[in-house]
């Protein structure tokens, strides 16, 4: 067996089932609600549904592994409409993928290159466990950057030291963020592309959050979209991540798509070649709907609005509470231990939420992730609200 899979973590839900094991719910007459997990609960638009039943006799066929050309120009004109002045190749710079997490986990087997000196890969802390699942099964070295709350939750890179990013081959980066929900400004950007090229490493950026954010006439600024501001041509080792799951609240959909940098996706494709991931023609018909419609994300962007707004307004008082720029967490401060906190609200409330710590790794004496929890509002806005409200009369009591 491949020693690495030795090294791996337990997934944060595994850790979250092992703290709750054995605890009951004290109210028995209150509902559960699971606010742990990121799971889009909002109803998938109907086009998605009609383009699998009109084209299920597609499932005859083999799929191509670059992905039907219909699609991944349906994705170009995406980009090029979203992020503006953003020009992209569909033949060359774009592949459609089973969603992001198999799409990040894959593209880190093409970039690591064990013939260098214990190669590095550089991830933010808190961050998505993918990312450093990857890492280690690739044969890197995950390096974990602290996020700055007194920084918009920004990566403190200047933290990191010469020696680590000589050895650098691919840094992660997540905008908007998960757990933290900040978006990654321009400034930011150019000192990435700076430090990518100065030490040569690629920039992996998770962007599936993208079309959860809260002000229409400023969405999230993008990787691609950076790079074209700043003049980084060809989008040199850039290559973006993104997916339907939560713009279409389709996760069982399992499509996504990467873009950027024509040499790394060429050799990503070639990858792809053998490990046998394409998508299949029915997936591809869906995706194609899904791409074409705005309609549906705004009605679904505005859901998610709701809830943050009305969940912040409710807890605001109690917990210290950061509004979110984008994405549908919240990310709470707690005034004691965030397991203990997790067990408590639980037991009391029968509310499930996730501790912050199981989404980070001790770096330089602190765990950005302590006594902090993520709150995912994919729920109802009913049990939101109901969620509030309880977790507002748990830290009274309590607190």
């Amino acid at each position: 067996m491949n020693p690495r899979l030795n090294k791996l973590n337990p997934y944060p839900f595994e850790k979250l089932r092992s703290l709750l094991s054995g605890v009951s719910y004290k109210k028995e007459q209150l509902e559960p609600i699971n606010l742990s997990i990121g799971e889009p609960k909002h109803p998938s638009p109907k086009s998605i549904a009609d383009a699998i039943k009109d084209n299920i006799s597609s499932i005859s066929h083999y799929p191509a592994t670059k992905g039907e050309e219909l699609l991944r120009e349906t994705i170009a004109n995406w980009i090029e409409n979203r992020y503006i002045a953003t020009k992209i190749d569909p033949n060359t710079q774009i592949l459609p993928v089973l969603g992001s997490r198999e799409a990040l986990f894959s593209f880190t087997q093409i970039v690591i290159d064990n013939s260098f000196r214990n190669p590095v890969v550089i991830c933010p802390n808190p961050f998505y466990q993918i990312y450093e699942g990857a890492s280690i099964l690739a044969g890197a070295e995950p390096y974990y950057v602290n996020l700055d709350p007194e920084n918009n939750f920004s990566c403190k890179w200047d933290d990191v030291p010469t020696e680590i990013w000589d050895r650098t081959q691919l840094v992660f980066v997540c905008s908007p963020g998960n757990p933290a929900g900040n978006v990654i400004n321009l400034e930011e950007w150019k000192k990435i592309f700076e430090l990518s090229q100065k030490y040569n490493f690629v920039i992996a950026s998770d962007e599936c959050y993208s079309e959860i954010y809260h002000d229409e006439s400023n969405p999230p600024l993008g990787g691609l979209q950076a790079a074209n501001i700043l003049g980084i041509k060809d989008y040199n080792n850039l290559v973006v991540f993104s997916s339907l799951s939560k713009r279409s609240s389709v996760p069982g959909l399992r499509s996504g798509f990467v873009a950027g940098d024509s040499k790394i996706m060429n050799k990503f494709l070639l990858y792809r070649t053998y490990n046998g991931s394409a998508m299949s023609p029915l997936i591809s018909a869906a995706s194609i709907a899904a791409w074409s419609d705005e309609k549906h994300v705004h009605a679904n962007r505005q859901l998610y609005n709701d809830k943050i707004e009305i969940f912040y307004s409710k807890i605001n008082k109690y917990l210290e509470v950061t509004k979110p720029q984008a994405s549908f967490y919240i990310w709470a401060k707690t005034p004691v231990s965030d397991t203990e906190f997790t067990k408590k609200l639980y037991q009391e409330e029968s509310i499930t939420v996730l501790p912050g710590s199981f989404l980070a790794r001790e770096y330089l004496g602190v765990n950005p992730g302590n006594k902090r929890i993520r709150i995912a509002l994919v729920s109802s806005l009913e049990e939101c609200i109901e969620a509030a409200n309880r977790i507002a009369r748990f830290v009274q009591t309590y607190y």
